[in-house]
């Protein structure tokens, strides 16, 4: 296992290709499982959710083959109801594969999701959603299993606009019979894209990016061959590196479109942001000064990117405070970011940053996937040498990150850690989290 070593202080010229949506990747790769005919996939990020998904996908008997930042999915023969444990406690998007296998089989059993631990995401609302469609639905202990002799279309009102409900829901009735009107849908670029590819396959699905979706239901689906979305939340991570060494980035193969509200809000800290059909450029402006953010579904400000954020603005002029919507646990990072030097206090589900600090040489861990990333953005305008530990976390969604960060300029390594995997994973077991859920 390694970790990373930086030595901040360089600013990040140049520009950096945007990989694939890790959040696209993984649903459309679940999305095979309707259809026996072959799923190719184009613009796959090379990171470990991907693997992971791969190995939940082979376990149930898919066939997988991954060449040149694609992947071919193809479930042709006899594919098992049952994604087991230790794959899926690995990642909580593992749970995206109970509505197709139900649509498949009539029949699924899915541990219960793992992946990084920053709140409950709660599975109610797909459970909810798929027994209005027909389905009896068993939650024990450690799986949930759901049966279902016929899937009949519904109209089904989400309490909440879950990502991941409004996905397990979209693709199990997409071979239901009849029409399901889903209300209050997330409307997330990852739904649209999700959609897409779902009616190039054949399903009859209307209203994707928008909050009530109709899905008529179809008999049967066929192959495809689909390129992805770039991945707005790494474009945005890597905009926020740039910003906080005063570089001169470009962000490409981008959709500035499906990031509105995290270049409004880098705006509005004073860095200057140029947007073209493809690409952003992002430049230091002056001092920064602090703003608020507060967390909302998509098009409001993503939740994958308040971290970030709390590092850019820990060295900005005044006070802000992020309010957390989304997730409970989303600031779990925060006594790993003071260790650097930041001042960040929680209230409840709202954090206030104080501005104007100097991050410093220190040693932290990342506890979950974007905290990671934001550790490694502070490292970067660090006064001293920063190690991160735990980077399986950041490898499950950034593809080679400390290579592209040491192109733009960074002073950045991977460097061995003594301790062995399943040591750091027992210590994250017992991590440190602020209670904030009475802000929710």
């Amino acid at each position: 296992m390694n970790k990373i070593i930086v030595r901040g202080g360089n600013p990040l010229v140049g520009e950096v290709k945007i990989s694939g949506a890790k959040n696209s990747a993984l649903k459309i790769m679940a999305a095979s499982i309707l259809t026996s005919e072959p799923v190719v996939i184009g613009n796959v990020p090379y990171i470990r959710d991907v693997s992971v998904m791969s190995e939940v996908l082979g376990e149930l008997g898919l066939s997988v083959e991954r060449t040149n930042g694609s992947v071919t999915l193809q479930a042709k023969g006899p594919i098992g109801m049952e994604a087991p444990y230790q794959l899926v406690s690995q990642m909580r998007a593992s749970i995206i594969v109970l509505g197709p296998l139900l649509a498949r089989l009539g029949r699924a059993r899915v541990a219960m999701p793992g992946g990084c631990n920053i709140g409950l995401r709660k599975i109610d609302l797909h459970i909810r959603g798929l027994e209005m469609l027909g389905a009896k639905i068993d939650v024990g202990q450690a799986s949930i299993e759901a049966r279902a002799d016929v899937l009949v279309g519904a109209n089904i009102p989400l309490d909440f606009p879950s990502v991941g409900a409004t996905e397990n829901i979209m693709m199990a009735a997409c071979l239901a019979r009849g029409t399901t009107v889903l209300d209050n849908a997330a409307r997330e670029p990852e739904i649209v894209d999700l959609a897409d590819c779902l009616n190039q396959m054949g399903a009859c699905i209307s209203g994707a990016g928008t909050s009530t979706m109709i899905i008529e239901g179809v008999d049967r689906l066929h192959g495809v061959s689909f390129n992805i979305i770039p991945d707005r939340i790494e474009a945005g991570t890597f905009l926020v590196a740039g910003a906080i060494t005063g570089g001169d980035l470009t962000v490409t193969s981008v959709k500035p479109e499906q990031m509105g509200m995290v270049l409004k809000k880098l705006e509005q800290i004073g860095y200057k942001v140029d947007v073209g059909d493809s690409t952003v450029n992002i430049k230091g402006a002056g001092g920064p000064c602090g703003i608020n953010i507060s967390t909302l579904p998509h098009p409001g400000f993503p939740t994958d990117m308040q971290a970030s954020f709390m590092s850019l603005l820990s060295l900005a002029e005044g006070t802000s405070i992020i309010t957390e919507n989304i997730f409970e646990n989303r600031f779990s990072f925060v006594q790993e970011l003071n260790h650097l030097g930041g001042r960040v206090n929680i209230e409840r589900h709202h954090a206030v940053v104080i501005g104007k600090r100097t991050f410093g040489a220190g040693t932290v861990k990342a506890p979950d996937l974007r905290a990671g990333a934001a550790l490694v953005v502070a490292g970067l305008a660090a006064g001293g040498l920063v190690e991160i530990s735990d980077i399986h976390h950041i490898e499950r969604g950034y593809e080679n990150f400390t290579g592209r960060l040491q192109v733009l300029g960074a002073d950045i390594e991977l460097a061995p850690d003594e301790r062995p995997l399943e040591l750091a994973v027992k210590e994250e077991e017992g991590y440190d989290i602020p209670d904030i859920s009475a802000g929710l």
